[in-house]
């Protein structure tokens, strides 16, 4: 039995509290917003898990040190634009060599650093990993099966972790790309967003199964330029994350692109969706990122037009569809007849 602590008690957060709990692990959940650890207590419910029930066993707490002292594992699962501040006030609680486990998706846009990097640059010593996949805290929290990836740069490390999570409802693979499992997590959010915006203009199942497709093209091209490997985005973490979120209605990511697609601007439909929508946080990263490693990404472009250029979201898909005409794939050779 591991003690494990739970940063955040979002919905990811209580789900893989539960999940960790029901694998017989002894668990603590903390909240920088008191207001949940209350609600918490009082109804053992999450108001945007349906069906969801907390387990009494599972420890709340409003103080961040309870949590986090003398605990095998730490999860890291605040939303990602709180990650370095939540790992600034750690530093004199953990000890060296803390694993913490990052489960949030998101690029820092000030350093462009992914979750592990911004813990391993708030907090020295920590042995900072991964979980990614698709994985809906709504199916996981209620025990759908799932499968998910968790990276690391140590193979024992990784293995460890992988049976802390793995149930019969929950498969947990392994690997040491850490950087390839982030960015794909992180940049799916953003073609998400693109995949919800054409539903928003009802451009139908064509359009978007192209932005998937597509969509996986341009994250790889970036990925494997910062010396990720290709087969990461063709995985779980990649591909399979990327598809979730493109077609499911739990994606607040795709919820916030219909509206957007309808007319709303990105700030009215965050607030329609009442969740954070983390592709709009990493689309001004991911475009950064792209110019500094000069990698096309129109999709990623367009959808920066959109929430921040002024541009309507009609105008960014004609954009996309009136592009130059090429090879869909540049390295294959003709045979001239």
């Amino acid at each position: 039995m591991a003690k494990i602590g739970v940063m955040g008690a979002g919905t990811w957060g209580v789900a893989l509290a539960k999940l960790l709990y029901d694998n017989h692990h002894q668990v603590t959940i903390w909240s920088a917003t008191e207001k949940k650890i209350d609600e918490l207590r009082q109804t053992h419910a999450q108001k945007n898990l349906p069906g969801f029930i907390l387990p009494g066993d599972i420890k709340l707490t409003k103080e961040l040190s309870e949590c986090v002292s003398d605990k095998d594992i730490l999860i890291m699962s605040v939303a990602s634009a709180y990650t370095r501040s939540t790992a600034a006030r750690l530093k004199n609680l953990i000890p060296n060599g803390q694993v913490i486990v990052a489960v949030a998706k998101g690029i820092e846009e000030s350093s462009l650093m992914t979750q592990t990097e911004i813990l391993e640059d708030t907090l020295c010593g920590v042995r900072a990993c991964v979980l990614s996949g698709p994985s809906h805290a709504e199916e996981v929290s209620i025990g759908l099966p799932t499968s998910c990836v968790i990276g690391s740069r140590s193979k024992s490390l990784a293995e460890n972790l992988a049976e802390v999570f793995s149930s019969q409802f929950f498969r947990a693979y392994t690997s040491p790309d850490v950087k390839g499992i982030e960015l794909g997590g992180s940049l799916k959010n953003v073609i998400a967003l693109a995949a919800g915006i054409a539903d928003g203009l009802g451009y139908g199942d064509n359009a978007k199964a192209a932005l998937i497709t597509r969509g996986i093209v341009e994250i790889t091209r970036l990925g494997t330029a910062m010396g990720c490997s290709p087969f990461t985005f063709y995985g779980l973490s990649g591909i399979g994350d990327l598809i979730v979120t493109c077609a499911s209605m739990h994606s607040r990511n795709r919820r916030a692109g219909i509206l957007i697609g309808k007319g709303y601007t990105y700030e009215e439909a965050m607030e329609e969706v009442q969740q954070v929508v983390e592709g709009v946080y990493s689309a001004k990263a991911a475009l950064k990122l792209s110019q500094i490693y000069k990698i096309e990404m129109p999709i990623v472009e367009e959808v920066n037009q959109i929430l921040f250029g002024g541009k309507s979201a009609k105008e960014a898909y004609l954009a996309l569809m009136n592009r130059d005409l090429r090879d869909e794939h540049g390295d294959m050779q003709w045979e001239e007849v």
